[in-house]
């Protein structure tokens, strides 16, 4: 199994992740996509870092020009680690929450215009990107929102991005999915991601290292954070997504015959630590314990992922409410829903509705759940835990009439990578057959058989 590790012992940042990519392997050129359709350009260069040479890659904003004074690079290097721009020595970058941090590279990081959650994803699917990549970004970006939204008990949608909305940072999210895309390996792991300590001022006030979004996003993705090893901020919000939505966390490297390795520059210079973060490229890793979600993986070679079920009974909801529940429920936290017909009291008809989520976001699921339906209660089922599979999305080309068109099919594994199903996305897949005037199970069929071809004949029906 071809594995991309990511050892982050001096923290990440959005743009240390896009400099690894690239010294591990990936071609730089795959960034003119975001060129073409974001007033950025890319500069990639090379620094040394307490002895390592290592890759720096800055996002400069052509609208305005770099935004950072060559002469200043210096300068920018030494300055806190709190500041979090993207100049490319530096490792300071700037959190949704209008706070700086060490990871300041040469991109000057929260430059531009901001975004809402929204705005973000009208941005990105607006880039026509290939359908694993804009999934890649998007899911980053939904990390964040759900993070953010969390944290200040706002809504998803109502979510406002500040840095994490720049065109800047955009540049690192969806660069990062791209340069991962070109790749083309087929598990990311990251073993735990340090994440610095002190203090760092933000626009509400002075708050303890990781900041709440970062802590928030390792929650939902399962990360594992360390302290240290110096007393500054190490781990971006930005780096934290692009993490949480690649990779799995495993508590070291796992075994690989290594064929590929790089370095990511920061900008800050410490007196002990390299300010880098390595990527290492390799066949292996097929056996290491998954740590998708911060558990072990059970048996069966599934993922244990700990959730809270929440159910509620309706004797008079009217079926518009019922049919918006699904998406209600998900803006709040919500992985799953489910409505079932039942009989009530007094052989009345009803519902029994329940939802899946994480426990973090259980108060939050239940209370858009009463204020939907204007149930009385809402309970929490005994159930705590689950045994997921791990999912990944491959794209298939379906030609039609001499026409390629492009699916997106989920593929599922077991914890050791063994792949028993796929299942293309119904909505593209409908998309595709409309288009082109053939039955949707034809294209549904021809994308699954096409990424079991491309697997090894695997996840076929008995």
């Amino acid at each position: 199994m071809r594995t991309l590790a990511f050892d982050g012992r001096t923290g990440a940042a959005g743009d240390m992740i896009c400099a690894a990519l690239i010294a591990a392997g990936a071609d730089a050129a795959v960034l003119d996509t975001v060129e073409d359709r974001l007033p950025v350009r890319y500069a990639v260069g090379e620094t040394t870092k307490n002895g390592i040479r290592a890759t720096t890659v800055d996002v400069l904003l052509d609208d305005e020009g770099s935004g950072v004074d060559p002469g200043a690079r210096e300068a920018d290097s030494d300055r806190s680690q709190d500041q979090h721009e993207h100049h490319h020595d530096q490792h300071d970058h700037e959190h949704d929450h209008d706070h700086e941090h060490a990871h300041q590279h040469g991109h000057a990081e929260g430059a531009g215009v901001h975004r809402t959650y929204p705005e973000v994803v009208e941005l990105v699917e607006s880039m026509d990107l290939p359908a694993a990549v804009e999934a890649t970004a998007l899911e980053a970006f939904e990390l964040l929102g759900r993070a953010e939204a969390s944290t200040h008990g706002t809504d998803l949608e109502e979510t406002a991005f500040h840095e994490v909305g720049a065109d800047d940072a955009i540049a690192d999210v969806v660069g990062a999915a791209l340069l991962l895309d070109d790749l083309d390996v087929d598990r990311v792991v990251t073993t735990p991601v340090s994440v610095g300590g002190g203090d760092v001022e933000m626009a509400h006030g002075v708050y303890p290292i990781p900041a709440p979004a970062v802590v928030g996003i390792a929650e939902r993705a399962g990360l594992t954070l360390v302290g240290g090893p110096v007393d500054r901020e190490l781990l971006t919000p930005t780096g934290a997504a692009i993490l949480g939505a690649v990779a799995e966390g495993v508590d070291a490297l796992p075994a690989l015959r290594v064929d590929g390795a790089g370095y990511g520059a920061g900008d800050a210079t410490f007196d002990r630590h390299p300010n880098v973060l390595r990527a290492v490229i390799g066949d292996g890793g097929g056996t290491v314990t998954a740590e998708a979600h911060g558990h072990d993986a059970g048996s069966g070679g599934l993922v244990h992922d700990d959730i809270a079920v929440l159910e509620t009974n309706l004797d008079d909801a009217a079926p518009e409410v019922l049919g918006g529940l699904q998406e209600s429920l998900a803006a709040a936290g919500a992985r799953d829903v489910t409505i079932v017909p039942t009989t009530m009291k007094k052989s009345r008809p009803g519902h029994l509705v329940k939802a899946i989520c994480k426990p973090a976001d259980a108060a939050a699921v239940a209370e858009r759940l009463a204020r939907e339906t204007g149930t009385l209660g809402v309970r929490q089922a005994g159930a705590s835990h689950r045994w997921i599979a791990d999912r990944a999305f491959e794209t298939a080309i379906v030609p039609v009439d001499g026409v390629d068109h492009e699916v997106s099919v989920k593929v599922a594994s077991t914890a050791d990578g063994d792949v028993y199903d796929v299942s293309a996305e119904y909505d593209e897949a409908a998309a595709v057959a409309a288009e082109a005037g053939i039955p949707v199970r034809e294209v549904l069929r021809r994308a699954e058989t096409r990424v079991r071809d491309d697997l090894g004949d695997v996840g076929a029906d008995e």
